[in-house]
C-alpha cells in the first residue's frame, strides 16, 4: 500500500521506443473508453506568467475509471524560448494515484509520455481518417521539434508511410534535423522547404508548432487530411471550411484554440463533425468531397493510460526505482 516508485526519463523513453505498437493500441482503446463515459477528464488548469506570455505550466488531472484503479495528474511546462539554447520546450512529471486509497504510487518523468500519447493520437487519427492509407501521398510536417519527430515515428509504426515527406520550420536547422531523422529512420525521400504554401499543399499536413495565434488563412482542398496537433495554427474560416474531428468537443472548444475561435465567430458548434472515437466506432461518416481537420486538445486520460503502462513495464523489467519510507506517517495512531 505504501510503495512508491520513480521511473526516470531514460527508462520511460526506452520502454516507449520498443513498444510503439502497444501504445497505439492503448491510445485507441482509451479514446473509446472516454467516449463511452467511463473516464473522468476535468478541465486542464493553466498557470500563466504575465512577463512570459508564451510560457505556461498546465495541470491535467484524470481518472481512468474503477476498472483500472488509476487516477493521477500530469504537470507539464511549455517554455518555447528554451529552444533558443537547444533545450527542449516541454518538461513534465506524471503522478499516479491508487483509486482504492488515494495514495500516490509513482512519479514518472513525463515529457516522453506526453509526446508519445500526442504522437500516437495523431497516428491513430491518420489511420482512421485516411483508411485507404498514405502510399503514394506526401506528408508535410509544419514545425520540427520533439513532438513532430515523435509523430513521424508513430506514423511509421502505424504504417502511415507516404511516398515522400516535406518539412517546414521557421528555424531551418531544426527543419533540416527532422528531415535527416526521417531519412535515417524511415529511408524515405525528404525535402525541407522554406515555403509554407508548398507544405500546406501536401496530401496530409501535420501541424506541430508553438503558434499562439492563427496564421493559416488558405482553405484546404477536398481530400486533404490535416493533423492540427498544435491547435492554434488555423484561422476560423479554414476550420469552418473543413470537416472537423476533435478528441473531446467540450475540452477542445476553449483556450482560444482554432476550433474555439470558430465557435466564437459563429456562435455555434455546427462545424464539428464528431470525435475521433466516433470515427473509430463507425458512428461518424466523412465526406470525401471536403478536407478533414483533426484537432486534439490532449486528454489527461491518455497520459494516465500510457503512464500506467510504462510503470507496469518498468516494474516488470526491474527498472522502476523504489523509494523506501517515502510516506512519513503510515499509521493514524
Amino acid at each position: 500500500m505504501f510503495n512508491f516508485d520513480i521511473v526516470a526519463g531514460g527508462t520511460v523513453r526506452e520502454i516507449l521506443r520498443i513498444r510503439r505498437h502497444e501504445v497505439l493500441d492503448l491510445v485507441g482503446r482509451t479514446y473509446r473508453l472516454h467516449e463511452a463515459g467511463r473516464t473522468v477528464n476535468p478541465d486542464s488548469c493553466f498557470l500563466r506568467f504575465p512577463e512570459k506570455p508564451d510560457s505556461r505550466i498546465i495541470a491535467l488531472p484524470a481518472f481512468l475509471g474503477p476498472e483500472s484503479g488509476v487516477a493521477g495528474i500530469k504537470w507539464i511546462a511549455s517554455f518555447p524560448k528554451n529552444t533558443e539554447s537547444g533545450t527542449p520546450r516541454a518538461s513534465a512529471v506524471l503522478i499516479l494515484n491508487d483509486y482504492a486509497t488515494g495514495y500516490p504510487v509513482a512519479c514518472l518523468e513525463a515529457a516522453a509520455i506526453s509526446s508519445a500519447r500526442t504522437a500516437a493520437s495523431a497516428a491513430v487519427a491518420a489511420s482512421a481518417l485516411r483508411p485507404e492509407g498514405h502510399r503514394g501521398k506526401t506528408i508535410a510536417v509544419v514545425g520540427a521539434g520533439v513532438i513532430a519527430r515523435t509523430i513521424c515515428d508513430y506514423l511509421h509504426a502505424a504504417d502511415c508511410v507516404p511516398e515522400t515527406y516535406l518539412v517546414h520550420d521557421l528555424h531551418e536547422p531544426s527543419g533540416q534535423a527532422l528531415a535527416e531523422h526521417l531519412r535515417t529512420t524511415q529511408r524515405l525521400p525528404v525535402s525541407f522547404t522554406t515555403d509554407l504554401a508548398e507544405a500546406l499543399a501536401a496530401d496530409t499536413v501535420v501541424f506541430a508548432t508553438t503558434a499562439l495565434q492563427p496564421y493559416v488563412t488558405t482553405p484546404f482542398r477536398p481530400g486533404q487530411l490535416v493533423l492540427h496537433i498544435s491547435l492554434r495554427d488555423l484561422a476560423p474560416d479554414v476550420v469552418l471550411g473543413a470537416q472537423n474531428i476533435l478528441d473531446d468537443v467540450d475540452h477542445c472548444l476553449k483556450a482560444d484554440t482554432s476550433p474555439h475561435l470558430a465557435e466564437q465567430a459563429t456562435g455555434s458548434r455546427d462545424f464539428v463533425t464528431g470525435t475521433l472515437a466516433g470515427v473509430l466506432n463507425g458512428d461518424v461518416t466523412l465526406d470525401a468531397g471536403r478536407p478533414v481537420v483533426f484537432s486534439p486538445f490532449g486528454l489527461g486520460v491518455l497520459d494516465l493510460a500510457v503512464g500506467a503502462f510504462v510503470l507496469e513495464q518498468a516494474r516488470q523489467d526491474g527498472t522502476a526505482v523504489a523509494i523506501p519510507d517515502f510516506f512519513g506517517e503510515t499509521r493514524r495512531w
